[in-house]
């Protein structure tokens, strides 16, 4: 091991082979973040597309800033950290959606099933505005084919200080987090 290195810098080290140096949380918490992130899609199916460039619905090339979980239509989405509830979304393209802020974190949510009135999202017992607190894991809506979509799913992005971040990659930094403090790989 290098002079002056510990483990704990070294775990966050690979992290920032991962997701880019600028891109990782503080040093001395980055494991125990990490590994307490919550995978976000209770009745996982399969990816239906990656982050990055793609060819989209219309035959074009363009960026996708978010992983597709597909999952059935009405399957529990959960809170990946705790955090405030900045946003609401509702238009053509994320169709029904909530951004959640957790300290430098944005993560998005798009394509929920439910409704929305007068700024605030409901599906089920779930009910959501802006400024409200969520916790980490907690039920926060269901899938839906809102906004630009061929079918049900999950489109959640991260971004970190403005960054969009590549949420596979987030999930493959929570894996190995887990698995180097003897948690094992996380469940679903």
């Amino acid at each position: 091991m290098p002079s002056g290195c510990s483990n704990r810098r070294l775990a966050a080290l690979g992290l920032a082979l991962l997701i880019g140096p600028a891109t990782i949380p503080p040093v001395q918490a980055a494991n125990e973040r990490w590994r307490l992130g919550v995978f976000p899609v209770v009745n996982f199916a399969g990816y239906t597309s990656h982050f990055g460039f793609r060819i989209g619905p219309g035959g074009g090339r363009e960026q996708h800033s978010g992983l597709d979980i597909a999952a059935p239509l009405g399957s529990p989405i959960r809170s990946w950290w705790g955090g405030v509830v900045s946003d609401v979304i509702n238009d053509g393209r994320c169709g029904i959606g909530l951004v959640i802020r957790s300290g430098d974190y944005d993560h998005i949510y798009c394509h929920l099933g439910g409704q929305m009135s007068g700024g605030r999202y409901q599906s089920g017992r779930v009910l959501l505005a802006a400024g409200q607190r969520v916790a980490r894991g907690q039920l926060i809506g269901h899938i839906g084919m809102t906004g630009r979509t061929t079918g049900p799913h999950l489109h959640w992005g991260i971004r970190y200080r403005g960054q969009w971040l590549d949420p596979a990659r987030i999930l493959q930094a929570m894996v190995r987090s887990r698995r180097s403090v003897g948690g094992g790989a996380p469940g679903r």
